[in-house]
């Protein structure tokens, strides 16, 4: 089976594919063409917001009409209704070439992402943001380009990587915000490309967007590899599950970086795909703290 093409978005880098089961409607970022947009399932209508900055990664919000975007250069809060966005909160604000990247709300309802660096150098750190904005650093090793958050069904395993790295992390993961010592849980083959984004499903199987590998993966809690599909573009970012009974797989894609050949092989890329894998996922962990 091979993804479908959803919508001809044509991001430049399409990211952090959300699903709000509440509207139907589904949420992703392009990085760098600084916007946040919307799909609305029951009759296919886009919406698309302008940023002042490029948008990493985003949470849906447990109240209210708001997101809590993860921006270039720190944590806000953005009111869809009145367009209106809050003060940011500055975060890594002594290394301005970083910026926020990958991120996921824990099971507890706080946003943890990582920080991208274009020189790759492990300087970034994972971070968790808390009801009331404040953003703590988390006791991981730093990160050249922090990615691949998401949690277990149970919310007791993080996982992570350092997408240079090929290798994805496990760490346990307290409710009471205590983070483990990092495991191995899987390592990438060169062939198989990079870790990107990743989604976990009900059963707690791992899925991962393979970066220049052309495909989305499902490792089972054991880190085995149990199912494999073929994306029509090779800069797969990140997957959600989403629609009406969650059994949707939804997979955002990047055109930059691609040559001219590249892009002619594949006309699709930068697109929002969509695959019915088998399994289902789970409603998206909202954040706690907005009103």
């Amino acid at each position: 089976m091979k993804a479908q093409l959803l919508v001809d978005a044509r991001a430049r880098l399409g990211e952090c594919p959300l699903w709000c089961e509440r509207t139907g409607a589904l949420y992703w970022t392009d990085i760098e063409g600084a916007t946040l947009h919307r799909w609305e399932a029951s009759q296919g209508r886009q919406r698309q917001w302008t940023l002042p900055e490029r948008l990493g990664s985003f949470a849906l919000c447990e109240g209210g009409s708001q997101l809590l975007l993860g921006l270039a250069s720190g944590i806000a809060l953005f009111d869809l209704v009145h367009e209106t966005l809050s003060p940011i909160v500055p975060v890594d604000a002594a290394q301005p070439e970083t910026r926020i990247n990958d991120g996921r709300c824990d099971r507890q309802g706080r946003f943890v992402f990582g920080m991208f660096n274009p020189a790759e150098a492990p300087v970034g750190h994972f971070y968790r943001v808390h009801p009331d904005l404040r953003v703590e650093r988390l006791a991981l090793p730093p990160a050249g380009v922090g990615n691949s958050i998401a949690f277990s069904p149970d919310g007791r395993t993080m996982y992570y990587t350092d997408s240079p790295t090929r290798t994805i992390f496990s760490v346990d993961y307290g409710a009471d915000g205590r983070v483990g010592t990092p495991r191995v849980f899987v390592r990438l083959r060169e062939s198989d490309g990079f870790a990107d984004g990743s989604a976990v499903d009900a059963d707690g199987g791992l899925w991962n967007a393979q970066w220049r590998g052309a495909c989305v993966v499902r490792w089972d809690a054991a880190g085995r590899e149990s199912a494999r599909f073929e994306v029509p573009a090779s800069q797969v970012t990140c997957p959600a599950f989403g629609g009406a009974a969650l059994d949707q797989l939804y997979l955002t894609t990047a055109r930059a970086g691609l040559s001219a050949a590249d892009l002619q092989a594949q006309p699709e890329a930068g697109g929002v795909f969509v695959l019915q894998p088998g399994w289902r996922g789970l409603p998206e962990s909202r954040f706690a703290g907005a009103p």
